[in-house]
């Protein structure tokens, strides 16, 4: 059987954009990344977290507004090998009246019916009905606190979701 799919979104899980500006978490690194001219972001990143989502035992995927980006800023500095990313292309940002985020249908098109998680600090009640009603496999919808990031029990949970749908 397929390792499970790990969605991994950038921003609130890896880079705790909602903490207090002035208080960079203990463990992290600053990085200063120029996406588009004229516009530096402060991203804030925890050297370890590439080694403990390596170690989950699933098969990881950017699926964040950084796309390929990530490849190139945050996977390098948390220990990361280039990974895929799911490409939003049109769907980038689009607003959907049924309330889902504009992640999900293509999160769900690219999982193709495989076994996933996927954090994020954006999914809802609706996210979760829309992927139980058009994803055949077994999913995880997991939502990760941006003022905190990847905690232990969000590893706890990703691990235990991982064994669940491997043994």
């Amino acid at each position: 059987m397929d390792r499970p799919l790990l969605f991994l979104d950038v921003d609130g899980p890896l880079n705790p954009w909602a903490a207090q500006p002035e208080r960079r978490p203990a463990g992290y690194t600053t990085i200063t990344v120029a996406l588009h001219p004229g516009r530096a972001l402060r991203v804030w990143l925890n050297p370890e977290h590439g080694p403990a989502l390596l170690a989950l035992g699933f098969d990881l995927c950017w699926a964040s507004t950084w796309m390929d980006a990530a490849n190139r800023w945050i996977g390098p500095v948390i220990g990361l090998p280039e990974l895929p990313y799911v490409d939003f292309g049109a769907g980038l940002f689009a607003l959907r009246p049924d309330a889902v985020h504009w992640k999900t249908a293509a999160i769900v098109a690219y999982a193709g019916g495989r076994p996933f998680a996927w954090v994020d600090d954006e999914q809802t009640p609706a996210d979760e009905e829309y992927v139980a009603a058009h994803h055949p496999g077994r999913a995880l919808l997991h939502h990760v606190n941006p003022r905190l990031g990847l905690r232990p029990d969000d590893f706890t949970a990703l691990t235990q979701f991982a064994t669940s749908v491997t043994t």
